[in-house]
């Protein structure tokens, strides 16, 4: 910069700082009565333009040193203007919300948070490079307020290392100097060695809630990408069993949270259909029904099929002989052999699907035959790059050629035949490039984790995956029955899923029956709560344990009506459903209420509530990122909790002696509709159906 235009600047910083000083002046005279103004109108003008100086002036501030700390460096290039620099200057600071009414119902407040603190740090710190902006939850105590900033102590300890004296307290006071002005904040205390205590503005809360009694639940907005979610994946000819519960329930909540945010999902079942094992269902098929390609067969158990031409494969040599011949004949696409092959694949299908279809399961099948073609391709794509190298026949790679950690991925066989690796690499390639995919998530269990790492590895080496595309393994551990042992039968048998689900079915309907719902419930309404407890405590008991742990199967457990169980927090939202109803106000009637009156919250439970709500989309931005699904239902068990409170401190109707209604609060059926609402969008993201009677 020339040295007129650090003039220019440092005489506009100088008039910035006299405009600021000014309007403070005056607002100070009206402050004491000094000073006679038109009203209300004047003065949020006055506050207005004295945020727009200070912030103007903050930039100024930051363009001089920033310019004054390179000297000469841009001694041989063009001098920038004034302007300029303060556009550059404010580029780098997130763009911060500065009036309530255009806040919506989705805002994430902690993202809110982060951005007004990351504006103060740099304000208070531009010299420090990407300073830590940590903004956490307060605990239970309300004089802590609702968040905290706790950048203070990390910053000390960056400054002392570039020979600055200070300590955290000073730190923290600077940042609440610099701390730009926030509809989100109602007051920041410097407390303790340096913590900043955030006091979350209770209009704005009411506001947000308004919106959503007025608009519904909205997604907070993200960038939208195109991610495809890979799991269930069972074998044809298989019975999914309990060893596939995980995957499928995970899988299909993960896709939940990702839709709700608007991104554009595909979710992929990625079936064993292909195979050796092909071979010998054929040969079998090919025995026992001769007709088969004119009349269907009757295979009702296809689990109880392969064991029989499993057994035959093991025993009978001609068999074997015809097995592996069949293969051949199969993977040369000869008709009668894909005729049969299409044949055991439908009857598979149609017993997924069953699973599926109790289960609200949204899924699309493309099998390892979908890859087939593609196989070649990528093995050619690795050969001619030179990534594969031979190794006692096979043809293998390595994700990193150098250190060669790990076990390589076997591309080829010594036979020339495909592996599950080649099937693999063929799959991501066809997601990157056919897909057009920006995220790759597959859920599957722990046992699996090393092999993605190495997939990942060698697609990134190979070009496939490009710098900001990355696979993401969401591992899970594994069910165990109630002696920790594996989840089996009495007969050491894996369980099957669909026995689970009836033995589910079974066990809600008594526990209904025991409760005595069979009596004011109708036929219909009974059987849709069965289903839901049925159905719902299964997921649940499963997305509400950290998913990498194994956790322990019980029904006892899962259908217990307290604690953070599916069937205490139904039956939670079901009393809430209620209220309204026992009040006999329609929805119309509440959102004409709130269209007379403003949503406030008076009382302390209320204001407890509401906090609480106001998490929502920052609850859901986490996972969405993080694929913990625990999270969001210790959040719904958190709102539970939160509710019960405000209902036991807060009347939202009053009775007289005769139980006639006398006096009913608006505000608070409100509240209580907001919090249903709530409930009900985490419920479908976690995939369990609600009912609103129970």
């Amino acid at each position: 910069m020339s040295e007129s235009e650090q003039r220019i600047l440092e005489e506009r910083t100088s008039e910035a700082e006299k405009e600021v000083k000014a309007i403070e002046d005056e607002l100070d005279r009206i402050s004491k009565g000094d000073l006679s103004f038109t009203g209300d109108a004047q003065l949020e003008k006055l506050l207005s333009e004295n945020e727009k100086l200070k912030h103007r002036l903050a930039i100024l501030e930051n363009a001089v040193k920033e310019e004054g700390s390179k000297g000469k460096a841009k001694s041989n290039t063009q001098a920038e203007s004034s302007d300029e620099i303060v556009k550059k200057v404010a580029k780098k600071r997130p763009t911060l919300i500065t009036d309530i009414s255009s806040v919506e119902g989705n805002i994430c407040i902690l993202d809110e948070l982060k951005n007004v603190f990351e504006a103060a740090i740099t304000s208070a710190y531009p010299d420090l490079e990407d300073p830590p902006v940590v903004i956490t939850l307060s605990g239970n105590n309300p004089k802590f307020g609702d968040y905290q900033c706790n950048s203070a102590l990390a910053i000390s300890q960056l400054l002392k290392a570039k020979s600055v004296k200070t300590n955290p307290r000073e730190v923290a006071n600077n940042i609440l100097n610099k701390t730009p002005t926030s509809p989100i904040i109602e007051k920041i205390e410097v407390a303790g060695a340096g913590f900043l205590n955030i006091f979350i503005n209770k209009k704005l809360a009411e506001h947000i809630l308004n919106c959503i009694l007025r608009f519904g639940i909205k997604p907070p907005p993200v960038k939208k990408e195109r991610v495809i979610v890979d799991f269930s994946s069972p074998n044809i000819a298989k019975e999914m069993h309990v060893g596939h519960l995980r995957s499928t329930i995970i899988g299909d909540s993960i896709c939940r949270i990702l839709e709700f945010l608007n991104h554009d999902v595909l979710r992929i079942n990625h079936l064993g259909d292909w195979g050796t094992q092909f071979g010998m269902l054929i040969a079998h098929l090919q025995d026992e029904f001769p007709d088969f390609k004119t009349h269907s067969p009757p295979i009702s158990d296809l689990q109880a099929f392969y064991k029989e031409s499993k057994k035959l494969f093991d025993t009978n040599e001609e068999f074997k002989k015809r097995a592996y011949a069949c293969v051949v004949q199969l993977q040369s696409g000869k008709p009668d052999y894909i005729a049969a092959w299409k044949l055991i694949c439908e009857v598979s299908r149609r017993e997924f699907q069953k699973i599926y279809d109790r289960l609200d399961i949204k899924i699309i099948d493309r099998g390892e035959s979908f890859y087939h073609s593609r196989m070649h391709i990528i093995v050619k794509e690795l050969k001619d790059k030179g990534y594969l190298e031979e190794d006692e026949g096979r043809l293998i790679m390595w994700g990193d050629p150098v250190k060669r950690d790990g076990i390589p991925l076997t591309v080829v066989k010594s036979d020339g035949g495909y592996t599950y690796d080649t099937s693999d690499m063929a799959t991501i390639k066809q997601k990157v490039e056919e897909e057009k995919g920006d995220r790759f998530i597959y859920v599957t269990d722990a046992g699996q984790n090393t092999h993605f790492v190495t997939i990942e590895a060698c697609a990134r080496r190979a070009g496939i995956l490009k710098k900001d595309q990355k696979i993401e393994n969401v591992v899970f551990g594994v069910v165990l029955g109630e002696d920790k042992k594996k989840f089996k039968t009495r007969s050491g048998d894996t369980i099957k899923l669909i026995a689970l689900l009836d033995e589910g079915l079974k066990r809600s309907l008594d526990k209904l029956i025991e409760k005595g719902r069979d009596k004011v419930l109708s036929p219909e309404e009974l059987k849709q709560a069965q289903e839901a407890v049925a159905y719902g405590c299964i997921k649940y008991a499963d997305l509400s344990h950290n998913r990498v742990n194994d956790y322990v199967f019980s029904f006892d457990k899962m259908l217990d009506d307290k604690g953070n169980t599916a069937v205490y927090l139904l039956y939670a939202l079901t009393r809430i459903r209620s209220i309204a109803r026992t009040a006999q106000i329609s929805l119309d009637t509440l959102l004409e209420e709130a269209q007379k009156s403003d949503f406030t919250l008076s009382h302390e439970a209320e204001w407890k509530l509401a906090k609480v709500l106001l998490r929502f989309p920052e609850v859901i931005l986490k996972v969405s990122k993080d694929l913990y699904l625990h999270s969001l239902c210790e959040y719904l068990y958190e709102i539970s909790s939160a509710f019960t409170e405000f209902y036991d401190r807060c009347y939202c109707i009053e009775k007289d002696k005769e139980g006639k209604i006398v006096k009913v609060f608006y505000n608070r059926l409100m509240l209580c509709e907001v919090t249903a609402r709530v409930m009900e969008k985490s419920f479908d993201i976690l995939g369990i159906k609600t009912v609103s009677k129970m």
